[in-house]
């Protein structure tokens, strides 16, 4: 067995499925597809059911279902839409989630997913109007100082300091 870890390919699932289908044992299979057998288990276990068996094509679909591809905002045009409407009305990320849950009675998304999908938009696209979507129409988190002073006294009281 190797040492590292990877996804299993569909190629190796429809291996799985010829040797599950001719009565192979889960340790010949282990064998011949060189993994682990935990890892053969529970891929049957996860994918098959007792009416239509093993199915490759469903389980690797499955499996890259489940795979992270971005925020959810990206994924699903429907909610970006409707938490984007929300923002140019006024709500703040904070309110969004709160009144989506109320309306729907479970929760759909947070704040933090809202805010990290605009601060990528801005990344991502250069384009400096996605801040118009926060409260304080910042383009970057956190806070920053205004303006250094190079003497945190008052001037008149640092008059000694400076040379002629």
């Amino acid at each position: 067995m190797g040492n590292r870890y990877s996804q299993i390919s569909i190629e190796e699932r429809c291996e799985l499925a010829r040797l599950q289908a001719a009565g192979t044992s889960i340790r010949q299979i282990t064998a011949s597809l060189d993994r682990a057998p935990s890892t053969i288990a529970r891929e049957l276990k996860r994918n098959s059911s007792p009416t239509t068996g093993y199915k490759p094509s469903y389980a690797h679909e499955r499996a890259r279902s489940h795979r992270w591809v971005g925020s959810r905002l990206d994924r699903d045009s429907g909610l970006r839409d409707h938490v984007l409407s929300r923002l140019d009305q006024g709500f703040s990320p904070e309110q969004v989630p709160g009144r989506l849950a109320h309306e729907q009675g479970e929760p759909v998304i947070s704040h933090e997913t809202i805010y990290r999908f605009i601060y990528a938009q801005i990344i991502r696209t250069n384009d400096f109007s996605w801040r118009h979507y926060l409260p304080r129409a910042k383009s970057k988190r956190g806070w920053r100082p205004q303006g250094r002073e190079s003497c945190p006294l008052d001037p008149s009281a640092a008059s000694h300091l400076r040379t002629p």
